[in-house]
């Protein structure tokens, strides 16, 4: 089923993507909106991994197995609740790239 475009939104496609059929466009747009999202997912993962010097699952172990004070603080709590965030929204990032048309 083809969608008809305002030409305005027909025209920027067009521009942004060097693509002429406005469909196709889109999913170009949708495709590069993806991989940006997880691009910059990855550098957050980078950086709490820089910090806590492991990987989420291990942290996730330490977390759920440990009992430290450091633990209860703000910081650590509002870290493993964003960084866990960052790992659900990548993995739903990644199954809409893989359903993308080729």
């Amino acid at each position: 089923m083809a969608i008809t475009w305002p030409k305005e939104t027909a025209r920027l496609l067009t521009e942004l993507t060097g693509e002429a059929r406005p469909d196709t466009a889109m999913w170009i747009v949708l495709k590069d909106a993806v991989e940006h999202r997880l691009e910059q997912i990855t550098l957050s993962e980078r950086a709490y991994q820089s910090k806590y010097g492991m990987p989420f699952e291990e942290y996730r172990r330490r977390w759920e197995t440990t009992d430290a004070p450091a633990d209860y603080a703000f910081e650590s709590e509002r870290d493993y609740l964003e960084w866990e965030a960052l790992i659900t929204r990548k993995a739903r990032l990644e199954k809409m790239r893989a359903g993308f048309p080729a």
